[in-house]
């Protein structure tokens, strides 16, 4: 084999690693753009599932987060559900995401009864997966950015939870941020693929606790 024809094979290779990826994100926003709603026209379910995300060293909600659990918590304020599942990472004694979440909800005026902590989210398909599996949901609102809300969607629609979005960016983010969040979403999203396609349970599973 020539050098000539190494070169043509390889770039080949090159633009299908690139391409694919950037393909299959693109069918996922275009065939889940269609599930996302602004929160004053989604219809109303009985719960909104939270994505976790950043929570900083001093207990602060990062952005983003803050913007997800404030976007729920308007849509409970505004009767469209009964109950918010904040779901996040929590494998680390001095790192909470869910129970941050929650006292933010409640200092917005959101009753604990209305609340349930997953603290076993540490993915967006361990979110999902626990949210049909451990909580007993058919249906919900997803909340989260709308870089996020496809894969969100994609993967809870995947494995039978009904779900429909309200994208939560309700501020500017820091540019360098949301790069990175962008770009992530390319391999997260052939991860996500993949996870559904295996079906497999999350790392931490549990008693189910319905949420009535």
């Amino acid at each position: 084999m020539n050098l000539r024809r190494i070169r043509r094979y390889g770039c080949l290779a090159l633009v299908g690693l690139v391409g694919v990826p950037l393909i299959w994100r693109t069918w996922v926003g275009w065939n889940q753009g269609r599930h996302i709603y602004p929160s004053d026209q989604v219809r109303p379910e009985r719960v909104a599932v939270v994505f976790g995300a950043r929570v900083y060293p001093d207990g602060r909600l990062s952005p983003m987060l803050r913007d997800r659990v404030e976007t729920a918590v308007q849509l409970y304020h505004a009767g469209k559900v009964d109950r918010l599942l904040l779901s996040g990472d929590n494998r680390f004694s001095n790192y909470d995401e869910p129970g941050r979440m929650a006292e933010y909800a409640v200092e917005r005026g959101v009753p604990e009864a209305a609340i349930q902590t997953d603290y076993g989210g540490r993915r967006t398909y361990d979110t999902c997966y626990r949210a049909k599996d451990i909580f007993g949901l058919q249906s919900a609102i997803l909340v989260t950015q709308r870089f996020h809300l496809p894969r969100a969607l994609y993967t809870c629609r995947q494995i039978g939870l009904n779900a429909v979005g309200v994208a939560a960016d309700l501020q500017p983010y820091a540019r360098r941020s949301l790069v990175w969040s962008e770009l992530r979403e390319v391999p997260a999203l052939l991860a996500a693929a993949f996870d559904v396609a295996r079906r497999a349970p999350p790392p931490v599973l549990g008693d189910r606790i319905p949420i009535p």
